[in-house]
């Protein structure tokens, strides 16, 4: 029996460390100890990250390096985002560079990231924070499974 490989609909258990050019680490599964499960070709994952992982197998190791466009992005101006200042509570840290989670009308939360305070308006960065940065991922793969049939 051969071994699964990364593939379309592969369910892929991987511990990563996302690393900016400068080598500090914006994200790692292994900091916090529990692997992501992922499924390729569901559409969570960029194109260029799936292209990465193919063919891989469990216990490979890889080390890539992705442009903003096969990442997370570049910014999207429509995601700046002007809002009053009486929509925080009034001992909310409006600090550039602050992150807090904003719950969207369908009731999913997402970061958005304070960049600006001028009087009563407060700009809300909703971009991914990595959008626009090229990035260096370091993945173990820990192991493949075939999707079930449907």
């Amino acid at each position: 029996m051969s071994e699964l490989v990364v593939g379309l609909n592969a369910h892929v258990f991987m511990h990563f460390n996302v690393e900016l050019p400068d080598g500090s680490v914006a994200d790692s599964t292994r900091a916090h100890g529990k692997p992501a499960r992922l499924t390729l070709g569901d559409g969570s994952l960029s194109a260029g990250m799936e292209k990465a992982l193919m063919g891989l197998a469990k216990g490979d190791k890889k080390r890539f390096s992705l442009p903003p466009e096969d990442a997370f992005g570049q910014p999207n101006p429509d995601n700046m985002q002007h809002m009053d200042r009486t929509q925080f509570a009034a001992d909310a840290d409006l600090t550039n560079g602050t992150i807090m989670a904003f719950t969207a009308p369908d009731g999913n939360q997402y970061p958005g990231v304070i960049r600006d305070v001028v009087g009563d308006s407060v700009t809300v960065d909703f971009n991914h924070p990595l959008a626009g940065q090229t990035v260096l991922f370091d993945v173990e793969i820990l192991d493949v499974v075939a999707k079930e049939a449907q």
